[in-house]
């Protein structure tokens, strides 16, 4: 009878569980990102909690008010200015202000003839073809955001309410984290030493990735946004932004954008433009990576690049924007389980050898 009662417990605790991990969907972006700052700003938050008399509803709330003022208000004034960018190029497109045919004409014409006859062999030359395929992947695209254009009211108020969420769960994730990150630990049905290393895993891999990806992205971002602006090509911002982006990915990175720019510059006969941004691409923005990512994630948590690689796109595809972060922090806990569960396995049979 005690055993039917325990099993009636437990499949009670997985359906309430289940249910209210149904509630919280509509809003795990920002439960998310609240958990990500707190992890990222607690070490902020126990440094103003040493010099606030120990107060820590003081300390937290002077915490998110940092956020704010750090991340939140920056970003809210790059959306804005990006917004407008991206809405006078996409006019400029539809004017014919901007055409893209002739951009790849000038460039097949100025290709030598050793480039244009592997074009030629892989049937990539044809300017109507390309045209055309172009035509068609802006059609979809702009299938793909219309609505979000017809509903963007509503996104706006549903992006209001979820930061509101993400800053009212931040003051109580620092406030009360420690003591919260205790009870969760307690209720994980593992030892001691497999707990300690699950949650010392997931904080050093939010760190690193954001650390080491987020500003990393931005630094390479903000370069690239500087030379284009220097250089004079329309709509610096948004090209920064999409830089920032294409950064998070390793061994890609922002030269899927500076490196055509470049490309089309020495077929236009801007040599020393060309010339320069592939330097300052090559010795400026390709180094950041490695001078700046190594200084930023210091002694955290390093994933292979593959595995970076690979888990961001899918986390990406699957999760959408959020899955840079859930997807290499899925695969940091997959590695770290399969290590600890080898590490048990050696120390088992050890133990039957002896």
């Amino acid at each position: 009878m005690r055993r039917i009662e325990d099993q009636s417990f437990l499949l009670l605790l997985l359906a309430v569980s289940v249910a209210f991990g149904w509630i919280l969907k509509p809003f795990y972006g920002a439960i998310l990102w609240a958990i990500v700052a707190a992890v990222i700003f607690a070490p902020l938050n126990r440094q103003l909690l040493g010099r606030m008399g120990r107060r820590p509803g003081v300390a937290a709330l002077a915490t998110v008010l940092v956020v704010i003022a750090m991340v939140i208000i920056p970003l809210a004034m790059i959306a804005a200015s990006l917004t407008q960018e991206a809405s006078n190029l996409y006019g400029k497109v539809q004017s014919g202000e901007y055409d893209v045919a002739r951009y790849i004409q000038r460039v097949f014409d100025a290709l030598p003839a050793w480039a244009t006859g592997l074009l030629e062999r892989f049937n990539l030359n044809d300017l109507p073809a390309v045209r055309d395929w172009l035509a068609s992947g802006a059609m979809k695209g702009g299938q793909a955001i219309a609505p979000q254009a017809l509903s963007i009211g509503l996104n706006t108020f549903d992006f209001m309410i979820g930061l509101g969420i993400m800053l009212y769960l931040l003051f109580f994730l620092l406030r009360d984290g420690k003591a919260l990150a205790e009870r969760i630990k307690r209720f994980v049905p593992l030892r001691a030493d497999q707990k300690a290393a699950l949650f010392s895993r997931f904080a050093d891999v939010v760190r690193a990735t954001v650390k080491g990806g987020i500003l990393v992205a931005i630094a390479q971002g903000t370069l690239g946004g500087l030379a284009f602006w220097f250089l004079g090509i329309h709509a610096p911002i948004l090209w920064a932004v999409l830089m920032a982006f294409l950064s998070l990915l390793p061994a890609i990175g922002s030269s899927l954008v500076w490196v055509p720019v470049a490309i089309y510059l020495l077929a236009s006969g801007a040599v020393w433009q060309g010339v320069s941004l592939i330097l300052y691409g090559v010795l400026v923005i390709g180094l950041v990576d490695n001078l700046l990512r190594p200084f930023l994630i210091g002694k955290d948590a390093k994933l292979p690049d593959y595995v970076v690689l690979i888990s961001t796109l899918g986390g990406i595809e699957v999760f959408g924007l959020n899955g840079f972060v859930i997807g290499p922090v899925i695969a940091a806990i997959f590695m770290v389980t399969w290590e600890r569960f080898s590490a048990s396995r050696q120390s088992d049979d050890g133990g039957a050898a002896g």
